[in-house]
């Protein structure tokens, strides 16, 4: 498909610089077949029913922003994009052409020598620690890695709370999975009440996710990998929602990929997973297993926009997009939600 079918114009102080607070106090605009209604992340309970399971990215974002030196004393700075294992690291580095194969660079309490130069640009990058120790130097040597759209990408102390879910626990994402962002414990408490259920999943969201489209066709634009696991409960839970009736209600497009991943993989099941997927969700995707997915708003061009888009339909969405832009609803990362049926 054309990607230019999934431009439209945003008006840039509408990308939230800070979450809401409380988290839950958010708005959700409510996408109906009847309609669009202007409601609030609290409404969750009423908008879903008992026997809902709702299925959550528990991923934690790790600092990985890291500003170092080159040997003579040269600023580096390295975003780490993906875990390759054994203290290896695919990431994007500035100044790229600088770095030589073979040479170290110093971040703080790490070390690492450059393994490996890419056609696209990224670099391969060995660090002196592995596993927890890695970890742990990572949490005192890195920053948190904002996107270029809010605050120029300069996190704060604030931000190190902020751009982490409710439901973080495995370490290795380097963006947030956005939409459980807005999940309080009193907010988990009335869904529980309500009879909503909820499991998780685990997947390490990677840069690429929020990038936007630079082929002029979808056909032409290159998905990158994430790693992510469905655990037996999860998967359990899933089925035995669907068995009773209930619907599966993605908490984002990480939860709703990696669900739908496995399904492909498994004739229409949910079955415990892990592994790699790269998949692309465009207009035209056959969904097998969400039927509710409650997601922020996103940029022109991007592959998430093409997704909901998929999910709820393109002419629907856009509807849904320009009233949002004229209520002011806040997009991106840190701004509001919405609430999509497939």
């Amino acid at each position: 498909m054309r990607v230019d079918l999934f431009d439209f114009e945003l008006p840039e102080d509408l990308i939230a610089q800070r979450p809401m607070v409380p988290r839950d106090a958010a708005r959700l605009l409510d996408v109906t077949s009847d309609g669009l209604h202007d409601r609030t992340v609290r409404d969750l309970p009423e908008l879903l029913r008992k026997g809902d399971l709702l299925v959550f990215n528990d991923t934690r974002v790790i600092p990985a922003r890291l500003i170092g030196t080159r040997p003579g004393g040269g600023k580096v700075e390295a975003l780490l994009i993906r875990d390759l294992g054994g203290g290896r690291w695919l990431c994007m580095a500035r100044p790229g052409k600088r770095l030589r194969v073979g040479g170290t660079l110093a971040f703080a309490t790490l070390g690492a020598t450059v393994e490996a130069r890419n056609e696209d640009g990224s670099i391969v990058l060995a660090f002196d620690r592995t596993g927890h120790e890695f970890i742990t130097a990572l949490e005192q040597s890195g920053a948190v890695p904002l996107p270029p759209y809010i605050r120029g990408g300069t996190a704060d102390a604030r931000d190190r709370a902020d751009y982490q879910t409710l439901f973080a626990t495995h370490d290795g994402s380097v963006a947030a999975p956005t939409a459980g962002l807005h999940f309080t414990p009193a907010l988990m408490a009335a869904l529980a009440e309500a009879g909503i259920a909820s499991a998780g999943v685990t997947l390490h969201v990677g840069a690429g996710t929020f990038q936007p489209v630079r082929a002029d066709d979808t056909d032409a634009h290159a998905m990158h990998a994430e790693w992510g696991e469905v655990p037996e409960a999860t998967a359990r839970a899933v089925e035995t929602a669907r068995a009773a009736g209930g619907r599966i209600v993605a908490v984002g497009t990480t939860s709703l990929r990696l669900l739908e991943s496995v399904a492909r993989r498994h004739d229409g099941a949910v079955a415990p997973w892990t592994g790699e997927t790269d998949i692309f969700i465009v207009p035209g995707f056959r969904f097998r297993v969400v039927d509710l997915l409650l997601t922020n708003f996103h940029l022109p061009r991007s592959t998430l926009f093409m997704l909901v888009a998929a999910f709820a339909g393109l002419e629907r969405m856009k509807e849904a997009y320009a009233h949002a832009i004229r209520e002011r609803y806040r997009f991106y990362s840190y701004g509001d939600c919405c609430l999509l049926r497939r």
